[in-house]
C-alpha cells in the first residue's frame, strides 16, 4: 500500500470507485454493444458465423497476450502512463473497426483493441490495493464491480438501436468518442499510486523471474483459476448470445437487453453483498457462499433444460443467479492473489487476467461454436466450467497464509 494514499485521492472512496470502474468497463463494454449487430456486419462484410467469432475471439486473445504486460510495465513505468497509453491505442483501434471494409480488417482492428482494453482492468486492480488495507480493497473492488455492471447492462440496448436506427458503423465510432472521453478523464484525475520505492527494475530478467515466481506457485496458480475460469459459466451465454437469445429463445436485436440487464443485475447485486459483508466474515467463508450459489443454480439449469423446451421466462434466470453468485466470491479471490505477492501487485493482476482471457478466448472461438447450437450443452459446459473452480479452491483453502482467515 502507498504510504501516501491518503493524500493522492483527498475526495470520497467511491468517486475513486468510479473512476475505475470506467477504466475498467470499457473492454466489456467493446463486446457486449457489438453482439446484436452480428448479423448485420456479416451480411455487410460478406462474413460467415465462423469469421464473425472469430472478430470476439481474436479481441479475447488480444486481451490475453497483453495482460502479460500491462501490470509488470506498470509495476515499473507507474500506473499511469500505461492507462493513458492503453486508452490511447484502444481509442485508434475502434476508428479501424469503424473503417473496416472486410472481416479480415475487423478481426485485425478488433485483436488491436482487446491488446489494448485489458491495461484498465489490469491496473485498475492494481491502484486499488495500492490505495486501502485488505478490508477496504474488498470494499472499493465490490463498488468498481457495481458501476462496472452499468455499462454492459446498457450496452447491448445501446448497439441494438444504433445497429437499427443507424448502421454498425454507429457502434464502433461511439467506442471511439467514449475512449477519448475516458482518455482525456484518466489524464486529469487519476493519480498515479505506485510509490518510487516501491517501482520493480524495468529489464527482461527482472520480468521473467517475476513470471517464474508465480507461474511456479501451486497456490497462485489455482487461485488465479478459481477467479478466473468459473466466469466463463455466465461468459459463455454472453458469447453465444445471438444464438441462444436470437435463435433458441426467439428474442430480437432490441430485446436482447433483457439477459444483459438480468446477468449485470445479478452480478451488480453479488458485488453490493460483497461490499457489506467486507470485514464481517471470514474471506474464504464468503467465498464458500459464492460456490454454493453458483453450484445450485447450475444443476437446477441443467435439470431445466432436460425437463423443458427453453423460453425466456425462466432460461436466462439462471444465469443471473449464478452471476450473482460470482459477484460475490470473486473480488475476495483477486484480492487474496493480488497479496500472495504482494511486491508485484501489477504483474499478478497481470497473470490473473491473462489466464482468465486466455479461458475466455478458447472459450470464444472453440467451445461456444461447438456447444451454443443446444441450451442442455450449454448448461453442461457451464457446469463443467464452474467445477474446474470449485476444485481449484477446494485445493488451495487448506493451504491459503495464516493472514487469509
Amino acid at each position: 500500500m502507498n504510504p501516501n494514499a491518503a493524500t493522492l485521492w483527498p475526495g470520497p472512496r467511491w468517486t475513486l470507485a468510479l473512476l475505475l470502474a470506467c477504466l475498467g468497463m470499457i473492454g466489456p463494454f467493446s463486446i457486449d454493444t457489438y453482439l446484436p449487430a452480428f448479423s448485420g456486419i456479416a451480411a455487410s462484410l460478406g462474413a460467415t458465423p465462423v469469421q464473425m467469432q472469430q472478430t470476439l475471439s481474436s479481441y479475447l486473445l488480444g486481451f490475453a497476450v497483453m495482460n502479460l504486460f500491462h501490470g509488470a510495465l506498470s509495476d515499473s513505468l507507474g500506473r499511469r502512463p500505461v492507462v493513458l497509453a492503453g486508452v490511447a491505442l484502444f481509442t485508434l483501434a475502434s476508428v479501424g473497426c469503424a473503417l473496416s471494409q472486410t472481416i479480415g480488417q475487423l478481426v485485425f482492428f478488433r485483436a488491436v483493441q482487446g491488446m489494448s482494453a485489458g491495461a484498465g482492468m489490469v491496473v485498475s486492480r492494481a491502484v486499488i490495493r495500492d490505495m486501502f488495507p485488505p478490508a477496504d480493497a474488498q470494499r472499493v473492488m465490490s463498488q468498481v464491480t457495481i458501476y462496472f455492471g452499468i455499462a454492459p447492462a446498457v450496452a447491448p440496448m445501446i448497439g441494438g438501436l444504433l445497429f437499427v436506427h443507424a448502421d454498425w458503423h454507429a457502434i464502433f465510432w461511439l467506442l471511439v468518442a467514449l475512449g477519448a472521453a475516458l482518455w482525456v478523464s484518466m489524464w486529469r484525475w487519476l493519480p498515479e499510486t505506485l510509490a518510487e520505492p516501491a517501482r520493480q527494475p524495468f529489464n527482461a530478467g527482472n520480468l521473467l523471474r517475476g513470471y517464474a515466481q508465480m507461474l511456479r506457485s501451486p497456490r497462485f496458480m489455482m487461485l488465479v483459476l478459481a477467479s478466473g475460469v468459473p466466469f466463463n459459466g455466465m461468459f459463455l451465454y454472453v458469447l453465444a448470445a445471438p444464438v441462444f437469445l436470437g435463435e433458441h429463445l426467439r428474442l430480437g436485436p432490441t430485446q436482447f437487453f433483457w439477459f444483459f440487464m438480468l446477468t449485470i443485475g445479478g452480478i451488480m447485486g453479488g458485488a453490493w453483498v460483497s461490499g457489506r459483508l467486507a470485514g464481517k466474515i471470514k474471506p474464504r467463508h464468503q467465498i464458500r457462499h459464492g460456490f454454493v450459489i453458483m453450484f445450485v443454480t447450475s444443476l437446477v439449469n441443467v435439470a431445466l433444460n432436460l425437463l423443458f423446451d427453453p423460453h425466456p421466462a425462466w432460461a436466462m434466470l439462471p444465469v443471473a443467479v449464478f452471476s450473482f453468485g460470482w459477484a460475490l466470491m470473486v473480488p475476495v479471490v483477486t484480492l487474496l492473489t493480488l497479496d500472495l505477492v504482494p511486491e508485484r501487485r501489477g504483474m499478478a493482476s497481470s497473470v490473473q487476467s491473462c489466464v482468465g482471457s486466455l479461458a475466455n478466448a478458447a472459450v470464444a472461438g472453440i467451445v461456444a461454436p461447438l456447444v451454443m447450437h443446444s441450451t442442455l450443452a450449454l448448461a453442461l459446459t457451464s457446469l463443467s466450467m464452474l467445477g474446474v473452480g470449485v476444485f481449484a479452491w477446494l485445493w488451495v483453502k487448506p493451504r491459503l497464509p495464516q493472514g487469509a482467515d
